[in-house]
């Protein structure tokens, strides 16, 4: 039940907090902390529980849910889930002290809406099941919209209207395809399931095929945001308070990711294939156009926002290079845009506090004023634009290793948007923190506090730690990244892993069987609906 624990914990808290008076802002602060904390905690047991030899399910959970609509409570982790929780439970602790004091109205519902999506974001995660999946993924946009809504700036109405729309088109989309697969299996078998890893290796129409991994790649490449569908992103991350940025960059944005390893990729390999081209020239337009972009901003939490779009295209062109470099090369830097990104947005909430405007022309000679502030600012650029030894250098070189496997001319591409990564955030950086102290109002800015120092401080150390050995982190996603690939190149024709227990693991780098012989579904004969003839539910009963 660990999983269970780690994904319900933050309600938990929401239920404490609900029998605690709104005007005891400070004791509602704590509770939110300790939850945030709890939940830490036992997401750190799932990665020292964790068996990386395996790409098989682990902490598998599964429930009857709906029998009759063949849903199930199912849960469950591989290594790229595995690293997604663990990032989403740290940003969400950092979030909780970045906001101790910027929240000065309605706290009680503020700190009830960030435990509430921290549950969605997990679940979203966690979920085998595909109706499961969507409750958690649609259940997360209710608190994001509050929190951009509520807490969020002059336009926060616009961008939490334009936010909104964008994602629940995308969601409707993915719903018709889920509903898709979910009779066309129950067509060749004669069982009803939501079951996500009965749907790898279908062997559907081509067509079809194509047409459902359009309707997945639009719903997660919103997420993401991939060129062209980025528009609302900016707003929702300019509009949004501190901690709603940090929590957009840091983990809503991997969901689209996310998405891709997860649906597209081993649901519809052979689509996913034949849409490659496409998808890495949408990828190859969003770093370069992101990075233009970034290079005109005034607004620096705006300027923060364009470079997501930039170092997201990354992520995409390394996860549709099909390779092993490239995959784990674009998880890996789904981590590190997590930390740097996220930092980042924590900075200029730093800034604003204490100014509440976020124009760059506003600032210039800060270091003189904020030493501290400074030194923390310099590191977090430099991993931004991938500074060797810091997090991100790691990250972009997987990736361009992976690209340049696959196609030379994308990756030579893609190399131009490190330049122009390095040229937006040092030019920012030099007109904020060098030069003359000219507006009177920056002469006494303090400088850091203990409590921007901690929450800061792991930040730090993992940009340094994860530059300079970043070795335990591949080795946890290594077999399932490896058995992915498998997938992909064999078109599907691979087994999915396996959603039982990890002792009988093979050895590391072997796709990962349940000891069966897995037909194709087309041999399957139909049922009377009652009874699946499949190997892996033969295997269940």
């Amino acid at each position: 039940m660990l999983l269970s624990a780690v994904t319900f914990i933050p309600l938990a808290g929401v239920l404490a907090i609900l029998f605690v008076g709104a005007k005891n802002e400070n004791l509602i602060r704590i509770i939110t902390l300790v939850t945030g904390l709890a939940d830490l905690a036992a997401s750190l047991l799932l990665w020292t529980g964790f068996n990386d030899a395996t790409a098989e399910m682990q902490f598998v959970e599964r429930i009857p849910w709906i029998s009759g609509w063949g849903a199930e409570y199912y849960m469950g982790i591989d290594g790229i889930s595995l690293l997604m929780v663990i990032l989403t439970t740290v940003t969400c602790v950092i979030c909780y002290l970045a906001t101790w004091t910027a929240i000065e109205r309605n706290v009680k519902e503020f700190n009830i809406a960030m435990l509430v999506l921290q549950t969605a974001m997990i679940g979203v995660f966690c979920a085998l099941d595909f109706l499961l999946f969507y409750v958690f993924w649609e259940m997360m946009l209710i608190p994001m919209y509050l929190l951009i809504g509520v807490w969020g700036g002059k336009r926060r109405i616009y961008a939490t209207v334009k936010f909104f729309i964008y994602t629940m088109a995308g969601s409707v989309l993915m719903l018709l395809a889920i509903l898709v697969l979910y009779f066309e299996y129950h067509s060749r078998t004669g069982v009803y399931t939501f079951d996500i890893l009965k749907y790898y290796g279908l062997g559907l129409d081509p067509v079809l095929a194509y047409g459902l991994f359009l309707c997945f790649f639009i719903a997660f490449a919103i997420k993401v945001p991939v060129f062209p569908f980025h528009t609302w992103l900016p707003d929702a991350h300019v509009e949004a308070p501190t901690a709603g940025s940090v929590i957009l960059a840091g983990v809503l944005l991997k969901m689209g990711t996310y998405g891709f390893l997860r649906f597209s990729l081993p649901l519809f390999p052979e689509a996913a294939q034949a849409a490659a081209w496409w998808i890495s020239w949408l990828a190859l337009i969003g770093i370069v156009y992101g990075a233009l972009v970034a290079m005109v901003q005034e607004d620096i939490k705006k300027l923060v926002a364009y470079s997501s779009v930039s170092h997201l295209g990354f992520v995409v062109l390394g996860t549709f290079a099909f390779n092993l470099r490239g995959i784990e090369g674009g998880v890996m830097q789904m981590i590190n845009h997590g930390i740097s990104t996220g930092a980042l947005f924590l900075i200029v909430g730093i800034l604003y506090e204490r100014r509440h405007t976020r124009e760059i022309g506003e600032y210039g000679g800060i270091t003189r004023i904020m030493p501290k502030f400074a030194v923390v600012f310099m590191i977090v650029t430099l991993s931004s634009i991938g500074l060797p030894l810091t997090n991100g250098f790691v990250g972009e070189f997987m990736i361009l290793l992976g690209v340049f496997e696959a196609n030379k001319i994308y990756a030579a591409v893609a190399a131009t948007g490190v330049i122009f990564g390095a040229v937006y955030m040092l030019w920012m950086f030099q007109r904020v923190m060098f030069g003359e102290v000219t507006n009177e109002k920056n002469k006494n800015l303090p400088d850091l506090t203990t409590r921007e120092f901690v929450y800061m401080t792991p930040l730090i150390v993992l940009i340094f730690v994860l530059g300079v050995y970043p070795n335990p982190v591949i080795k946890k996603m290594e077999a399932s990244v490896k058995h992915l690939v498998t997938v992909v190149e064999k078109k599907g024709a691979c087994c999915p892993p396996s959603a039982h227990a990890a002792e009988n693991a093979p050895a590391p780098g072997v796709p990962a069987t349940d000891g069966h012989e897995h037909h194709a579904m087309e041999s399957v004969p139909h049922t009377d609906g009652h009874a699946d003839h499949t190997a892996t539910e033969e295997k269940r009963d």
